[in-house]
């Protein structure tokens, strides 16, 4: 089965992990503050905060924004759960905003009128999750100058697009128009530390506050300790309710050896990409945005004349590991529950009743990706 999806693990990634195992330091040593580093030196960011997952990593950018109980958090509909679950962690309200059919991210004209109306009712979000779909950068910019005169806070989720750039060229993570920005390190993302994830952020203040609820709400930080505890070297103190959210020195050894790699996983993936764009060009389907600026995590076409089932269960029988993504997070049934319906964000159901989700991985090799197309080709004939 080719899958949609791999990690690439070089020689160097396995003696970076093997020398961590062999010095001692699994956890709480040197590697987690490189690693943090580094992602900073290649983002443009002022601050990273490294943790164990991106899911974690979306929590406690939630919790430093102060998101709580009676407050509202806007994504969109076209994610996995996470994006949402993150604001629900904290007690509040979620709410969508459909997404541009051509893009497949936010739908800046969409978030516009549903802002007025959201002032109007005097229920302006908190927060906004933005989502890098499928590794193209939304344009910050335009929602950056949408959003700031309701003073909402903007959250990157990059959990798809580490390596690529937004369209005024600012690498994702730089927070030239956000607060924070998301990273998650899953195996079939950019680049991989098993399971890992990041927040960046240029604010000092808010850095040092995901710092701590990534690690218990403790500190140990002699400027919010007091003098009273400074002869005292092994004194910390709990300040806020945190999480064991730490990622391993182990993890960040591998993710940091993996980000030597990133632009090279990202120039294959385009290269990939520019394979399907031009050789599915007379097939019965939609191409995504030929985005040169793209991480390209992820390759999703949509069927416009076949049934997605029969297609999907045609290419798993052939030997390609077809995937969908993602189910409307609105559509799950805990969200229905909280009182979303079928039919309020028609962009990214339609999207999604006609979405698959091709093999894409700097590892695919051409013999592989013309057994994709091959396959594809024939079912759809």
């Amino acid at each position: 089965m080719i899958p949609y999806g791999k990690h690439t693990i070089f020689p160097d990634d396995v003696s970076a992990v093997t020398e961590v195992l062999e010095q001692g330091f699994l956890t709480q040593g040197q590697q987690v503050p490189a690693f943090e580093k580094a992602l900073c030196d290649y983002t443009g960011a002022g601050y990273a905060v490294a943790c164990n997952s991106g899911t974690s990593g979306l929590h406690i950018a939630c919790l430093a924004a102060g998101v709580k109980a009676g407050d509202v958090v806007w994504t969109v509909p076209n994610s996995f759960a996470a994006s949402a679950n993150c604001a629900r962690y904290c007690g509040a309200e979620v709410d969508f905003v459909d997404i541009d059919p051509h893009t497949r991210n936010i739908c800046t004209s969409a978030l516009v009128d549903k802002l007025h109306l959201a002032a109007a009712a005097n229920k302006v979000p908190k927060a906004i999750i933005v989502v890098h779909f499928a590794g193209s950068s939304c344009d910050m910019a335009a929602i950056s100058a949408i959003t700031e005169p309701f003073g909402i806070l903007l959250i990157e989720d990059a959990a798809h697009a580490l390596g690529a750039k937004d369209p005024q060229m600012h690498k994702v993570g730089a927070g030239k128009y956000s607060a924070m920005t998301v990273l998650s390190f899953h195996p079939v993302k950019s680049i991989t530390s098993a399971e890992g994830g990041a927040v960046l952020t240029n604010d000092e203040d808010l850095a040092a506050m995901l710092r701590c609820y990534a690690s218990h709400g403790i500190t140990r930080d002699p400027a919010m300790l007091g003098d009273e505890h400074q002869d005292e070297p092994w004194f910390y103190a709990q300040f806020e309710l945190g999480f064991n959210y730490r990622l391993s020195d182990v993890h960040a050894a591998l993710g940091r050896s993996q980000l030597k790699h990133l632009d090279d996983f990202v120039a294959q993936r385009l290269a990939l990409a520019k394979v399907y764009h031009d050789a599915l060009s007379e097939l019965p389907l939609i191409r995504p945005v030929l985005d040169e600026n793209s991480a390209w995590h992820l390759y999703m076409i949509e069927l416009t004349q076949h049934d997605r089932k029969q297609v999907f269960n045609a290419l798993r029988q052939r030997g390609i590991g077809v995937n969908v993504h993602y189910i409307p997070i609105h559509l799950h049934p805990y969200y229905q529950q909280l009182g979303f319906k079928a039919g309020q964000y028609p962009h990214a159901e339609h999207y999604y009743r006609r979405a698959l989700t091709l093999p894409l991985f700097p590892a695919l090799t051409a013999d592989n990706q013309m057994e994709v197309i091959k396959q594809l080709s024939e079912v759809l004939s």
